[in-house]
């Protein structure tokens, strides 16, 4: 047997193995292919203070070795998920992370007090990155003074573990790190999607309805893989790394680089049971190699 338990702020996982918010809806969507209880958590869809009804349509589109995305933050508000979506997932044996996002950083407060009194919710994601918003997201994650505003304020209305999720399109990714831990982030997630667009050469058009998008899939992940290494090496609390990980090998070169946990994003689009997949894999990698321990091979990459 080995251990796959890891820690992030004063919470523990029992394995490194998380899902990307956006992807895997409230979780519950997910019940019949898997069992949610075996993750080490999962996070919930972007959830911001009032109802939002995302982007016009088409806001989805393949392209090679990923996909664009402009959802939105599609959803219907805090006040909805704490009284229709909670009570339904509240009881699962694992780590639910709400994903908290906002126009104002009134809006965050407001929701990370709100979800501050449910009991069975320990830990929340700050996403300062969505580039698919007009305000807030990605506006404030920019520049280590808009990151450092958002999240200090977070942790005054939040007590439990925070999670901060970086936006990959700045210069200098562990500047925003290095700011948001310094106001109080217990880890930071990285990378959100990269901001890219693609044309229909036959219309002439533009194939989402926002012209740009979120890019995500295994055409990001030497890149997030760097960063989540550059990061790493520049802060002291943990780091969860995603960006393209579609397999079991992916997760643990993501763990070499430095991360304590990973989350899986588009895989689950390809296979709603990849979550699993990749849990059995780290736990296999780690016999095979005599490993007791996965906590062990975090930043583990010899060089």
């Amino acid at each position: 047997m080995v251990d796959l338990r890891v820690n992030i702020g004063a919470l523990e996982f029992k394995n490194p193995v998380l899902t990307a918010s956006g992807t895997f809806g409230y979780g519950e969507e997910f019940a019949d292919f898997i069992d949610l209880n075996r993750l080490g958590g999962f996070i919930i869809k972007g959830t911001t203070l009032n109802h939002r009804e995302g982007n016009p349509y088409p806001r989805m589109v393949e392209t090679p070795s990923g996909m664009l995305n402009a959802v939105g933050l599609q959803n219907k508000g805090i006040d909805y998920f704490i009284e229709n979506i909670y009570p339904r997932i509240k009881d699962y044996d694992t780590n639910v992370i709400v994903n908290v996002s906002g126009a104002t950083i009134n809006d965050y407060v407001t929701v990370c007090e709100k979800l501050n009194e449910l009991e069975k919710i320990n830990a929340i994601e700050i996403n300062i990155s969505c580039p698919n918003v007009k305000a807030g997201g990605m506006a404030f994650g920019t520049t280590p003074n808009g990151a450092s505003a958002v999240v200090h304020a977070c942790r005054e209305a939040f007590r439990k573990t925070m999670i901060v999720k970086l936006s990959p399109n700045v210069t200098d990714i562990t500047e925003i790190a290095k700011a948001v831990e310094g106001v109080g982030a217990d880890s930071v997630s990285l990378t959100n999607t990269f901001l890219g667009m693609s044309i229909n050469t036959e219309t002439m058009k533009p194939y989402l309805s926002t012209i740009t998008g979120g890019l995500s899939g295994p055409c990001i992940r030497p890149i997030a893989v760097r960063m989540v290494w550059q990061v790493s090496n520049a802060v002291k609390i943990p780091v969860i790394g995603l960006g393209g990980i579609m397999n079991g090998r992916d997760a643990i070169e993501f763990i070499l680089a430095g991360a304590t946990a990973v989350q899986l994003g588009t895989a689950n689009f390809v296979d709603p049971t990849i979550t699993i997949k990749v849990i059995d894999y780290i736990s296999d990698y780690l016999q095979r190699h005599k490993i007791e321990d996965v906590k062990s091979i975090i930043g583990g990459m010899i060089q």
